[in-house]
């Protein structure tokens, strides 16, 4: 089989639409297929044979070898495509150089960090059935401190991007959950440099394109309607919690 086989395993998330923005930036033909959280579909036999954790984003491909190859954990998919098909490097740097390693840095940092904390952020402010003051204070101060470091860190970059002189996955694996700060709670106003940045890329005809895979959601025109906002986080909680449930059932 030919190389790239790629199907895209996602949905519109922070986390889903890492992927679809980088392959967007790269240019190679992908095929999409929506896996709806909201029906529980990632908890299918069929997909938990592609990822056993049950969480998008997933995506196969063929491999060097013929066969077919797995791949999840967005910061996992993200290395593989900057290895596998960015020979250009247009969003990754030469492995061994200095920018390697700081892109590096950044993507782990999103993924350690920024993601959990902003994520627990998220289900305290707008799934939890029951506002927890502590929950909300606790998570989503943490993302604030954690978009300081990266503004601060920004103020320093002569060229825009987290490294070097040009976007990366660096880049990649954070500017989605930037856009979605005002799910969580957060002014992003407070952080000029970081705002300037996520609105360079959110030009990018790239990240355009990537955000609305597999589908528009446009978070932000959302969060200028308070009955919107409501309604969606009043339908996501109820799946959340149902999904909780679930996996509660099968543990037990």
């Amino acid at each position: 089989m030919s190389r790239p086989d790629i199907i895209l395993y996602t949905d519109a998330t922070p986390n889903g639409i890492k992927i679809s923005i980088a392959l967007e930036e790269l240019g190679i033909p992908y095929k999409t297929d929506h896996v709806d959280i909201s029906t529980n579909r990632q908890k299918e036999p069929w997909f938990l044979e592609i990822n056993p954790n049950g969480r998008i984003p997933a995506m196969t491909d063929t491999f060097t070898d013929g066969q077919k190859i797995r791949l999840f954990e967005a910061g996992s998919i993200l290395a593989y495509l900057a290895e596998q098909y960015d020979t250009d490097h247009k969003i990754s740097y030469p492995k061994g150089t200095r920018e390697y390693y700081e892109m590096n840095n950044w993507l782990f940092w999103q993924n350690a960090g920024l993601g959990p904390m902003q994520g627990q952020a998220n289900h305290f402010v707008r799934y939890a059935p029951e506002k927890i003051e502590y929950g909300m204070k606790r998570y989503v101060n943490e993302t604030r401190r954690l978009y300081g470091v990266l503004d601060k860190h920004l103020q320093s970059s002569k060229s825009g991007f987290i490294v070097g002189d040009h976007i990366s996955i660096a880049d990649i694996t954070t500017v989605g959950w930037v856009i979605w700060s005002g799910w969580a709670g957060v002014d992003i106003d407070e952080f000029p440099t970081l705002k300037k940045w996520e609105e360079m890329l959110s030009e990018r005809p790239g990240v355009k394109k990537g955000c609305d895979v597999p589908k528009p959601l446009n978070i932000k025109e959302k969060l200028k309607d308070k009955s919107k906002v409501d309604e969606y986080a009043q339908m996501a909680s109820k799946w959340i919690m149902q999904g909780m449930a679930d996996d509660h059932k099968k543990q037990g």
